[in-house]
Protein backbone atom coordinates (compact mmCIF):
# COMPACT_ATOMS: atom_id res chain seq x y z
CA UNK A 1 0.00 0.00 0.00
CA UNK A 2 3.06 2.41 0.71
CA UNK A 3 3.53 1.89 -3.20
CA UNK A 4 0.75 2.23 -4.31
CA UNK A 5 0.86 5.85 -1.90
CA UNK A 6 3.91 6.95 -3.54
CA UNK A 7 2.71 6.91 -6.69
CA UNK A 8 -0.17 8.61 -5.88
CA UNK A 9 2.12 11.39 -4.29
CA UNK A 10 4.26 11.73 -7.30
CA UNK A 11 1.26 12.37 -9.16
CA UNK A 12 0.27 15.22 -7.22
CA UNK A 13 3.36 16.63 -7.61
CA UNK A 14 3.26 16.29 -11.08
CA UNK A 15 -0.34 17.95 -11.10
CA UNK A 16 1.00 20.73 -9.31
CA UNK A 17 3.83 21.35 -11.62
CA UNK A 18 1.36 22.03 -14.33
CA UNK A 19 0.16 25.56 -14.99
CA UNK A 20 -3.77 24.46 -15.03
CA UNK A 21 -3.55 23.24 -11.35
CA UNK A 22 -2.13 26.95 -10.15
CA UNK A 23 -4.35 28.64 -12.72
CA UNK A 24 -7.88 26.43 -10.86
CA UNK A 25 -6.52 27.66 -7.82
CA UNK A 26 -5.71 31.22 -8.78
CA UNK A 27 -8.98 31.51 -10.22
CA UNK A 28 -10.97 30.31 -7.26
CA UNK A 29 -8.90 32.51 -4.55
CA UNK A 30 -10.02 35.46 -6.93
CA UNK A 31 -13.89 34.44 -7.16
CA UNK A 32 -13.48 33.73 -3.46
CA UNK A 33 -12.02 37.83 -3.07
CA UNK A 34 -14.60 39.24 -5.22
CA UNK A 35 -17.33 37.96 -3.00
CA UNK A 36 -15.60 39.12 0.04
CA UNK A 37 -14.56 42.30 -1.37
CA UNK A 38 -18.14 43.39 -3.00
CA UNK A 39 -20.61 40.92 -1.80
CA UNK A 40 -22.25 43.48 1.13
CA UNK A 41 -25.18 41.52 3.25
CA UNK A 42 -26.84 43.75 6.25
CA UNK A 43 -27.48 41.46 8.81
CA UNK A 44 -29.73 42.48 11.70
CA UNK A 45 -30.82 39.87 14.24
CA UNK A 46 -29.78 37.13 12.59
CA UNK A 47 -31.84 38.12 9.51
CA UNK A 48 -30.74 39.68 6.30
CA UNK A 49 -32.38 42.74 5.71
CA UNK A 50 -30.68 43.75 2.15
CA UNK A 51 -27.67 42.21 -0.46
CA UNK A 52 -25.52 43.98 -2.80
CA UNK A 53 -23.00 43.02 -5.05
CA UNK A 54 -21.06 45.59 -6.95
CA UNK A 55 -23.56 48.18 -5.68
CA UNK A 56 -26.51 46.32 -7.23
CA UNK A 57 -29.52 45.59 -5.30
CA UNK A 58 -29.85 42.06 -4.89
CA UNK A 59 -32.94 41.58 -2.51
CA UNK A 60 -34.36 44.65 -0.03
CA UNK A 61 -36.48 41.65 1.66
CA UNK A 62 -35.98 40.45 4.80
CA UNK A 63 -35.03 36.73 5.09
CA UNK A 64 -33.63 35.15 7.88
CA UNK A 65 -30.46 33.76 7.78
CA UNK A 66 -30.34 30.07 7.19
CA UNK A 67 -33.19 30.80 4.44
CA UNK A 68 -31.01 33.30 2.78
CA UNK A 69 -28.14 31.22 1.91
CA UNK A 70 -29.78 27.96 1.75
CA UNK A 71 -30.09 28.22 -2.33
CA UNK A 72 -26.89 30.26 -2.61
CA UNK A 73 -25.11 27.31 -1.45
CA UNK A 74 -27.11 24.53 -3.64
CA UNK A 75 -26.48 26.80 -6.71
CA UNK A 76 -22.87 26.36 -5.19
CA UNK A 77 -23.00 22.88 -4.90
CA UNK A 78 -24.93 22.04 -8.34
CA UNK A 79 -21.94 23.94 -10.18
CA UNK A 80 -19.23 22.79 -8.14
CA UNK A 81 -20.82 18.86 -9.27
CA UNK A 82 -21.36 19.77 -13.09
CA UNK A 83 -19.22 22.24 -13.69
CA UNK A 84 -15.96 20.38 -11.81
CA UNK A 85 -16.75 17.25 -13.26
CA UNK A 86 -16.80 18.70 -16.80
CA UNK A 87 -13.53 20.87 -15.75
CA UNK A 88 -11.42 17.73 -14.23
CA UNK A 89 -12.94 15.68 -16.56
CA UNK A 90 -10.74 17.34 -19.74
CA UNK A 91 -8.07 18.46 -17.63
CA UNK A 92 -7.12 15.28 -15.92
CA UNK A 93 -7.34 13.42 -19.10
CA UNK A 94 -4.04 12.81 -20.12
CA UNK A 95 -2.48 11.66 -16.66
CA UNK A 96 -3.23 7.95 -17.69
CA UNK A 97 -1.67 8.33 -21.62
CA UNK A 98 1.61 9.84 -19.87
CA UNK A 99 1.30 7.15 -17.63
CA UNK A 100 1.44 4.53 -20.66
CA UNK A 101 3.94 7.02 -23.11
CA UNK A 102 6.92 5.41 -24.45
CA UNK A 103 10.11 5.52 -22.26
CA UNK A 104 8.09 6.08 -18.95
CA UNK A 105 6.11 3.20 -18.57
CA UNK A 106 9.20 0.89 -19.37
CA UNK A 107 11.34 2.80 -16.74
CA UNK A 108 8.36 2.50 -14.07
CA UNK A 109 7.33 -1.06 -14.67
CA UNK A 110 11.36 -1.89 -14.51
CA UNK A 111 10.72 -0.30 -10.63
CA UNK A 112 9.75 -2.58 -7.50
CA UNK A 113 6.40 -1.74 -8.26
CA UNK A 114 3.70 -3.59 -9.71
CA UNK A 115 1.10 -2.70 -12.30
CA UNK A 116 -2.02 -3.09 -10.22
CA UNK A 117 0.21 -0.11 -7.84
CA UNK A 118 0.80 2.11 -10.61
CA UNK A 119 -2.74 1.52 -11.66
CA UNK A 120 -4.30 2.34 -8.17
CA UNK A 121 -1.89 4.68 -7.79
CA UNK A 122 -3.26 7.04 -10.67
CA UNK A 123 -6.75 6.54 -9.54
CA UNK A 124 -6.01 7.69 -5.84
CA UNK A 125 -3.57 10.62 -6.94
CA UNK A 126 -6.38 12.36 -9.38
CA UNK A 127 -9.12 11.52 -6.51
CA UNK A 128 -7.22 13.23 -4.04
CA UNK A 129 -6.55 16.35 -6.60
CA UNK A 130 -10.38 16.57 -7.00
CA UNK A 131 -11.11 16.46 -3.59
CA UNK A 132 -8.89 18.80 -2.91
CA UNK A 133 -10.06 21.25 -5.26
CA UNK A 134 -13.66 21.32 -4.40
CA UNK A 135 -12.99 21.68 -0.71
CA UNK A 136 -10.84 24.60 -0.92
CA UNK A 137 -13.87 25.89 -3.14
CA UNK A 138 -16.47 24.94 -0.68
CA UNK A 139 -14.73 25.79 2.38
CA UNK A 140 -13.80 28.93 0.74
CA UNK A 141 -17.12 29.96 0.02
CA UNK A 142 -18.11 28.69 3.84
CA UNK A 143 -15.81 31.45 5.46
CA UNK A 144 -16.45 33.82 3.14
CA UNK A 145 -20.54 34.11 4.01
CA UNK A 146 -20.02 33.04 7.70
CA UNK A 147 -17.73 35.75 8.24
CA UNK A 148 -20.25 38.10 6.08
CA UNK A 149 -23.60 36.55 7.68
CA UNK A 150 -22.38 35.03 11.24
CA UNK A 151 -24.20 31.82 9.52
CA UNK A 152 -21.83 28.59 9.87
CA UNK A 153 -22.52 25.50 8.75
CA UNK A 154 -20.83 22.82 6.95
CA UNK A 155 -23.36 21.30 4.96
CA UNK A 156 -21.82 22.75 1.71
CA UNK A 157 -18.65 21.24 2.16
CA UNK A 158 -20.12 17.97 2.53
CA UNK A 159 -22.34 18.46 0.02
CA UNK A 160 -19.74 19.12 -2.49
CA UNK A 161 -17.09 16.50 -1.11
CA UNK A 162 -20.09 13.99 -1.66
CA UNK A 163 -20.19 14.99 -5.43
CA UNK A 164 -16.42 13.54 -5.72
CA UNK A 165 -18.00 10.24 -5.79
CA UNK A 166 -19.71 11.29 -9.29
CA UNK A 167 -16.17 11.88 -10.55
CA UNK A 168 -15.08 8.72 -9.15
CA UNK A 169 -17.07 6.72 -11.54
CA UNK A 170 -16.06 9.26 -14.19
CA UNK A 171 -12.41 8.94 -13.63
CA UNK A 172 -12.41 4.93 -13.62
CA UNK A 173 -13.92 4.77 -17.18
CA UNK A 174 -11.15 7.26 -18.40
CA UNK A 175 -8.61 5.03 -16.72
CA UNK A 176 -9.82 2.08 -18.40
CA UNK A 177 -10.30 3.86 -21.92
CA UNK A 178 -6.27 4.79 -21.63
CA UNK A 179 -5.18 1.46 -21.59
CA UNK A 180 -6.98 0.57 -24.53
CA UNK A 181 -6.59 3.70 -26.31
CA UNK A 182 -3.32 5.77 -25.39
CA UNK A 183 -5.05 9.64 -26.35
CA UNK A 184 -6.31 11.91 -23.80
CA UNK A 185 -8.96 13.36 -26.48
CA UNK A 186 -10.57 9.84 -26.34
CA UNK A 187 -10.59 9.95 -22.65
CA UNK A 188 -11.96 12.99 -21.55
CA UNK A 189 -14.90 11.59 -24.10
CA UNK A 190 -15.39 8.92 -22.51
CA UNK A 191 -15.46 10.68 -19.06
CA UNK A 192 -18.00 13.28 -20.61
CA UNK A 193 -20.23 9.76 -21.88
CA UNK A 194 -20.33 8.59 -18.88
CA UNK A 195 -21.67 11.76 -17.51
CA UNK A 196 -24.26 12.11 -20.19
CA UNK A 197 -25.09 8.41 -19.35
CA UNK A 198 -25.50 9.02 -15.76
CA UNK A 199 -27.95 11.74 -16.09
CA UNK A 200 -29.84 9.75 -18.72
CA UNK A 201 -29.58 6.41 -16.61
CA UNK A 202 -31.50 8.72 -13.45
CA UNK A 203 -34.35 9.43 -15.46
CA UNK A 204 -34.56 6.11 -17.79
CA UNK A 205 -38.04 5.15 -16.64
CA UNK A 206 -39.86 8.63 -17.93
CA UNK A 207 -37.42 7.84 -20.87
CA UNK A 208 -38.72 4.05 -21.42
CA UNK A 209 -42.34 5.80 -20.95
CA UNK A 210 -41.93 7.51 -24.36
CA UNK A 211 -40.52 4.61 -26.00
CA UNK A 212 -42.44 1.99 -28.21
CA UNK A 213 -42.37 -1.70 -27.33
CA UNK A 214 -39.93 -3.70 -28.94
CA UNK A 215 -35.92 -4.37 -29.08
CA UNK A 216 -34.99 -0.55 -28.89
CA UNK A 217 -37.08 -0.44 -25.79
CA UNK A 218 -34.97 -3.31 -24.36
CA UNK A 219 -31.57 -2.01 -25.97
CA UNK A 220 -32.31 0.87 -24.12
CA UNK A 221 -33.06 -0.28 -20.73
CA UNK A 222 -30.31 -2.80 -20.83
CA UNK A 223 -27.78 -0.05 -22.25
CA UNK A 224 -28.06 2.38 -19.27
CA UNK A 225 -28.83 0.01 -16.55
CA UNK A 226 -24.57 -0.28 -15.62
CA UNK A 227 -24.16 3.48 -15.36
CA UNK A 228 -24.52 5.16 -12.15
CA UNK A 229 -27.60 7.16 -11.44
CA UNK A 230 -25.31 10.66 -11.22
CA UNK A 231 -28.53 13.06 -11.90
CA UNK A 232 -30.16 11.65 -8.71
CA UNK A 233 -26.92 12.11 -6.73
CA UNK A 234 -26.27 15.53 -7.66
CA UNK A 235 -30.10 16.33 -6.51
CA UNK A 236 -28.75 14.92 -3.43
CA UNK A 237 -25.78 16.64 -2.89
CA UNK A 238 -27.60 20.07 -3.58
CA UNK A 239 -30.09 18.73 -1.25
CA UNK A 240 -27.34 18.13 1.52
CA UNK A 241 -25.55 21.50 0.28
CA UNK A 242 -28.65 23.18 1.06
CA UNK A 243 -29.93 20.99 3.90
CA UNK A 244 -33.30 20.48 2.20
CA UNK A 245 -34.90 17.35 1.59
CA UNK A 246 -31.91 15.20 1.99
CA UNK A 247 -32.67 11.90 1.44
CA UNK A 248 -29.51 9.32 3.50
CA UNK A 249 -31.39 6.27 2.05
CA UNK A 250 -30.83 7.11 -1.13
CA UNK A 251 -27.74 8.67 -1.32
CA UNK A 252 -25.57 5.66 0.76
CA UNK A 253 -27.73 3.35 -2.57
CA UNK A 254 -26.45 5.86 -5.58
CA UNK A 255 -22.95 6.27 -3.69
CA UNK A 256 -22.63 2.52 -3.50
CA UNK A 257 -23.93 2.10 -7.38
CA UNK A 258 -21.04 4.92 -8.60
CA UNK A 259 -18.40 2.47 -6.28
CA UNK A 260 -19.37 -0.54 -8.13
CA UNK A 261 -19.37 0.87 -11.39
CA UNK A 262 -16.01 2.62 -9.99
CA UNK A 263 -14.53 -0.92 -9.24
CA UNK A 264 -15.61 -2.45 -12.06
CA UNK A 265 -14.06 -0.63 -14.74
CA UNK A 266 -10.95 -0.65 -12.69
CA UNK A 267 -11.02 -4.12 -13.05
CA UNK A 268 -10.87 -4.18 -16.32
CA UNK A 269 -8.55 -1.58 -16.83
CA UNK A 270 -6.45 -4.12 -14.33
CA UNK A 271 -7.24 -6.73 -16.92
CA UNK A 272 -6.11 -5.04 -19.79
CA UNK A 273 -2.85 -3.50 -17.85
CA UNK A 274 -1.74 -7.36 -17.07
CA UNK A 275 -2.29 -8.65 -21.05
CA UNK A 276 -0.21 -5.64 -22.31
CA UNK A 277 3.14 -5.47 -23.82
CA UNK A 278 5.03 -2.35 -23.57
Amino acid sequence: MRTTLHVARDLLREALARKWVLGLLIGITFVLALLGLFLRLDVVDGAIAGSKLFGAIISEDIVSTDKAMRPVYMAAAGIGFFGGALFLAIACSDFAPSLLSPGRIEHLLSLPVSRWQLLLGTYLGVLTLSAGCTAYGALGVTVVFGLKTGFWTTSLLAGSLLGVVGFCALYAAMLTTAFFVRSAAASSAVGLLVLVMGIVSSTREKIEDGLEDGVGKVLFHYGVQPFPQLWRLAVQCISLAGDDGFNAAVTWRLVAGALIFSMGMLAVAAWRFERKDF
